[in-house]
């Protein structure tokens, strides 16, 4: 499935251009600075901002081409902005329910029975919206979104006017909703720590453009990608948190195409709502060494093959190695160490991590 959209708007100073074909399954992030032009490319898409230059389609139905333009509502998109917008006179049921019973039946993918266990709403139906949490907010907007049995979801930076705490309860529930329903959503964000816990695929924006669209492993393996502008690179594995039965907990990357999988020890446990989890290495937390060292305190320590080494600047290298289960872990080492360990692409070697934070 594919979403097209060509655009252009001038506005004072600022220049929307843009040509794209965007992935429109999983997740899609639109990341950039404030100011770029998500929230207008957004607009555009959902037929808010109406422009005659504009052409967008979905899945072969064109949406836009033209004067040519199929209604907002008739999009049959689940639009979710930074404000939830619930009906202030409605309970939580009521509100979930809104859209749905205004969904003809025979559109009806999604129900409230099927929806609410994956928000965790059951408990929170007869309760006035204005007696939420701005977390429990925006998980009825979300329901009440895709009670409407959307084929798209836009969500326009949905977490960025929650607190640390709100942004902990949500982000959970997120980031299962587009496997769980079968809708592909399109999110907007300038936060690469929301990019890393809830994409698939990202689309870069600067400047009213899109510089390139990846996936998220592909974003992850570039040094110099904008995700890594704050923290240095890092690495972000997939995988299922098991628990190891005497108070510790795994995570455990799942190997295919016959790999076998690779367990990290975790401290503490998971309030995540689905099965499926993302662990995050800084690569400044990944040390590496020629055999596996002895009495150390570090707990995760597990074979690589060295397959890049890139210099990050006059002092060190990020070091691109292959775990047994294919995926890419990096590791930001000085250059005198690569020296003094005369590390080259195909040596085997064995990585030292030394924080390993399962993302929630």
């Amino acid at each position: 499935m594919t979403l097209e959209v060509s655009a252009r708007l001038q506005r004072g100073d600022f220049t929307l251009s843009v040509n794209s074909t965007l992935p429109a399954e999983g997740i899609t992030a639109l990341f950039g600075r404030s100011g770029c032009g998500k929230t207008t490319l957004l607009r555009v898409i959902a037929g808010l901002e109406r422009l005659r230059s504009a052409k967008v389609s979905f899945n072969g139905e064109v949406w836009q081409a033209g004067r040519r333009s199929v209604p907002v509502n008739r999009r049959r998109l689940g639009l979710v902005f930074q404000e939830s917008s619930l009906l202030p006179h409605l309970s939580v049921e009521a509100n979930l329910v809104y859209g749905y019973r205004r969904t003809p039946e025979r559109q009806r993918r999604l129900h409230p029975e099927t929806v609410r266990p994956l928000l965790a709403l059951d408990e929170l139906l007869r309760q006035p919206v204005h007696t939420l949490s701005g977390g429990q907010r925006q998980r009825v907007a979300l329901g009440r979104a895709l009670l409407t049995s959307p084929q798209l979801m836009l969500l326009d930076e949905p977490l960025s006017a929650l607190d640390t705490t709100a942004k902990r309860e949500i982000l959970p529930f997120l980031s299962g909703l587009s496997t769980s329903t079968g809708v592909p959503m399109l999110l907007v964000t300038h936060s690469a720590r929301e990019v890393e816990q809830l994409a698939d695929q990202v689309a870069f924006m600067e400047q009213g453009r899109i510089e390139r669209v990846e996936t998220l492993r592909e974003a992850l393996t570039r040094p110099e990608s904008p995700l890594f502008s704050d923290e240095g690179p890092a690495t972000v594995l997939q995988g299922d948190l098991r628990e190891t039965g005497d108070g510790q907990w795994q995570f455990v990357t799942r190997g295919g195409n016959g790999r076998p999988s690779v367990a990290f020890q975790v401290s503490g446990q998971s309030s995540h709502h689905t099965s499926l989890h993302r662990l995050r290495i800084l690569a400044s937390d990944v040390s590496l060494a020629l055999t596996q060292p002895e009495g150390i305190s570090i707990r995760n320590m597990m074979p690589v093959r060295v397959e890049r080494i890139e210099q990050s600047d006059e002092n060190r290298c990020t070091i691109s190695c292959r775990l047994a289960d294919g995926q890419l872990l990096l590791s930001r080492i000085t250059r005198q160490s690569v020296e003094e360990l005369g590390l080259a692409p195909g040596d085997s070697v064995v990585a030292l991590v030394k924080s390993a934070a399962l993302m929630e």
